[in-house]
């Protein structure tokens, strides 16, 4: 499956060495799906407000366990077509920002991380 890259540090577009929107494609486009529904917020995606974590009622402002937050991230990171399991690691914690990476696992085996900073 491919996706539109996405850069690492602003999240946002970026070009191929043509000056054409640079594509993803397996297994990377997959870890960066799932990275995309872990920074979704619950209610932020218009055309229907159930996917995304439940950052503003569940976790920001609040001080739940970190296995909590985790769940809900995996949770959204398995809700990306052809990702099979998912996992999140945190590398740190800084600032009130969490730094950490979710790895997916798509139904052939193949694992691959994006950043979920």
């Amino acid at each position: 499956m491919n996706t539109l890259l996405l850069d690492t540090i602003a999240w946002d577009l970026c070009l191929d060495a043509s000056g054409n929107i640079a594509m993803a494609s397996n297994p990377y486009s997959l870890a960066q799906d799932a990275a995309s529904a872990v920074r979704l917020f619950q209610g932020e995606l218009w055309y229907n407000t159930a996917p995304g974590v439940p950052y503003w009622s569940s976790i920001l402002g609040k001080f739940p366990p970190l296995s909590l937050i985790r769940a809900k991230q995996v949770a959204a990171a398995l809700t990306v077509p052809e990702v099979t399991s998912a996992n999140c690691y945190y590398s740190s914690f800084t600032n009130r920002e969490l730094q950490g990476q979710v790895q997916v696992t798509d139904k052939t085996g193949i694992t691959a991380g994006a950043s979920i900073a």
